[in-house]
């Protein structure tokens, strides 16, 4: 690939990326891309907006470049996307997302920090066998972990179990258009929460696995704002709070590893 082709999915190219770009923030809304990138980030500006899929370019606070780029919701798109941002240069990504909790332990409100994902994704089989780990680069790990400490962040570090599907895969009937779930759904978020599992997630379990096969480093923090062992819907008054802790502990673990 010549270094000013556009990337197909994602509408820029390596070269219009600055000098030393090597780490993305990876979030599946695009505003909440745009948002870190204009009003979070120094230097903001837009690469591209396809598919939803929009890119900006920033500087992290210790100054280093960072690429702000969007997912979309699940695995399948994510899994286009990272590849594209591995073609083009980057070597660290950092999920920012959300989560919905089955520990009464892990309030909404507070972040995850993801050491692993128990993973039921079609992508993720696609890159590598079932019973390949979904693990999440250590370094990174620690450096959002002590980031999260640092900013006094109500987190928990641990496995999230990633599906692709929002409802039956998380065991939603009451909420859902379809009430029937399969047997091996019923019970999920019991027999998940009785494994240590923290909470459910749509894509960390795929780009951690696409993280330890392609060779980059791979991270995820997402903000919890649902409680799945109370209720089904999310919980709109702490959403922003979370994401945004999210967002500040993400931004600080970046700036650590690129000082």
């Amino acid at each position: 690939m010549g270094a000013d082709d556009v990337l197909y999915h994602v509408g820029f190219a390596p070269s219009a990326l600055p000098p030393g770009t090597r780490v993305a923030l990876l979030s599946g809304d695009p505003e909440r891309s745009e948002a870190i990138a204009t009003d979070r980030l120094a230097d903001g500006r837009e690469l591209a907006r396809r598919r939803g899929l929009d890119a900006f370019s920033a500087r992290l606070p210790g100054g280093a470049p960072v690429l702000c780029a969007t997912s979309g919701m699940g695995a399948p798109s994510a899994s286009i996307v990272v590849n594209e941002l591995v073609q083009a240069g980057i070597d660290t990504i950092i999920r920012i997302g959300t989560s919905g909790s089955i520990q009464p332990r892990v309030r909404a409100g507070s972040i995850v920090i993801v050491q692993g994902a128990l993973t039921n994704q079609g992508a993720a089989s696609d890159i590598a066998p079932a019973e390949f780990p979904a693990a999440a680069d250590p370094h990174l790990v620690v450096a959002l972990a002590d980031a999260a400490t640092d900013l006094g962040v109500d987190h928990h570090v641990g496995v999230v179990a990633s599906t692709d599907t929002f409802f039956e895969g998380q065991e939603r009937s009451e909420s859902s258009a379809n009430p029937h779930l399969l047997r091996r759904q019923r019970g999920m978020i019991d027999e998940y929460a009785g494994l240590g599992v923290l909470g459910f997630e749509m894509e960390a379990g795929t780009l951690l696995k696409m993280g330890l096969v392609y060779g980059f480093r791979a991270a995820c923090v997402v903000g919890v704002v649902a409680q799945r062992d109370e209720a089904e819907a999310p919980d709109l008054s702490v959403k922003d709070r979370a994401v945004d802790a999210a967002i500040s502990v993400a931004v600080a673990a970046a700036d650590s590893v690129t000082a």
